[in-house]
């Protein structure tokens, strides 16, 4: 059996950072203590090294099948090892959209043959696939997803009956119910209001305006009284405005099922950045205020926001420069730079170690019920990433990994590289290089 053993490290696991050996044994961490001896296994000298349970990304978009021209499951999920991502759930609006247990099951064999990380699928809501959606089975699907809002792949959900029958299936199942919250009847109209203004060439700097926090706040409103009423296990997704927080800090004490995410670019960018990043930035919900993006680091730092995702969206650079504002896709790539990131905002004061690795690995362990993984714990799967808080790199095209061949982060200097990644035990890359083997599995769940 496989062992290897990764010596005089620093561990962060549930809010200690100490140091210490680990050895690995086949997929297992079989044993965390100083000086580990065990002549069987082969040693990687990981002294100044940070060693983290892999992260588990509850939202990304990997755009198999059918959109492949922007991503696929073997790219996006190679960029995402590169970023310490060990594990993701990926969201429903492919080509066809995952509205059937059939298609569900064909994104399954998908994922095993191509994917380097874990992974799992949501299965999707739609007005007309209800009795598809109550067979969704807990144990082996991350959970449902419902688009409030219009976004990619023309999944707007917007009849009540369907929406609270879901949220009655969550609370009976455990399943967690993934929700983008916006109100379309408000983005319709701030559309038509904008439109009779500058025609299809709405400034980006607009963005944030049309698709505004008003229409964040009604939908999240909205939802949040119906996971209440029915005790669902109601996630929002990608929070964007500070008055959303105080509303799931209300309804937690109502319901302590609900949770929330915020996402890289939110807890990065602010409206001002649109003057010289443009579309680059563009999203759905919108990037909106300092003040906005102050009060959702603020609450990843006091834990009310329960996770930290990506909600990696891959365009092509000609769908992302495009002249009309409308057809300009929102979205943007992000695996390969969240971690990066996050330890950036680490060094600048924003958040500690400790918060970073509960938000975007414990945590997504404990609500979806993972099974074996998210902690640096004896007799758990060994998904694991060693970081160095102090090598310094710069984002280029040369180093980008996403299919689409862009990020908002180019030109950035982070100052904390991933090193080395294993994933169920195998060392999968290491300073840039992949192993030519996959290890993934596909996650289960403790419901």
């Amino acid at each position: 059996m496989n062992k290897i053993l990764i010596k005089n490290s620093t561990l962060i696991n549930e809010d200690k950072i100490f140091k210490a050996d680990l050895l690995i044994e086949g997929e297992i961490i079989k044993k965390i203590d100083t000086n580990i001896h065990d002549n069987e296994a082969q040693s990687i000298e990981a002294k100044g090294l940070y060693l983290i349970p892999g992260l588990i990304d509850d939202q990304v978009h990997f755009r198999d099948p059918g959109l492949t021209h922007k991503g696929d499951l073997r790219t996006e999920s190679k960029a995402a090892i590169a970023g310490g991502i060990t594990s993701f759930m990926e969201m429903p609006n492919t080509n066809p959209r995952t509205v059937t247990q059939e298609l569900l099951v064909d994104k399954f064999k998908i994922g095993d043959e191509k994917s380097y990380c874990n992974f799992s699928f949501y299965m999707g809501t739609a007005n007309d696939n209800l009795e598809e959606v109550l067979k969704t089975d807990p144990k082996n699907v991350c959970g449902i997803k419902i688009f409030l809002g219009a976004s990619t792949g023309n999944m707007l959900v917007n009849n009540p009956t369907v929406i609270e029958e879901v949220l009655k299936y969550s609370a009976r199942t455990g399943l967690i119910v993934d929700v983008h919250s916006e109100t379309e009847d408000i983005i319709q109209a701030n559309s038509r209001i904008f439109k009779e203004k500058y025609g299809d060439a709405i400034p980006v700097t607009e963005h944030h305006l049309l698709r505004s926090r008003e229409a964040c706040i009604d939908c999240t409103k909205k939802i949040l009284a119906i996971a209440i009423k029915t005790g669902a296990y109601l996630n929002i997704l990608h929070l964007s405005t500070k008055e959303e927080i105080e509303l799931i800090k209300e309804a937690k004490k109502l319901n302590p099922n609900i949770s929330c995410e915020a996402c890289t670019h939110h807890l990065w960018f602010t409206n001002e950045d649109y003057k010289t990043k443009g579309n680059w930035i563009k999203w759905n919900p919108a990037i909106k205020t300092h003040e906005d993006r102050e009060a959702l680091r603020k609450a990843v730092s006091e834990r009310i926001i329960d996770f930290l995702a990506t909600d990696h969206a891959p365009h092509t650079i000609a769908e992302k420069t495009n002249d009309s504002y409308f057809m300009t896709a929102a979205g943007g790539p992000l695996v390969q730079h969240t971690l990066p990131a996050l330890l950036e905002l680490y060094h600048q004061g924003v958040f500690s170690l400790e918060t970073i690795i509960d938000r975007a690995c414990h945590n997504p362990a404990r609500r979806f019920k993972v099974v074996n993984r998210g902690f640096l714990k004896e007799g758990l799967k060994a998904d694991l990433t060693l970081i160095n808080l102090n090598q310094p790199w710069t984002v280029s095209k040369e180093n980008i990994l996403y299919k689409c061949g862009w990020s908002p982060f180019e030109g950035q200097v982070f100052k904390s590289s991933i090193e080395t990644v294993f994933v169920n035990g195998e060392l999968i890359y290491n300073q840039g290089q992949f192993s030519q083997k996959r290890n993934s599995q596909r996650l289960v769940f403790d419901r």
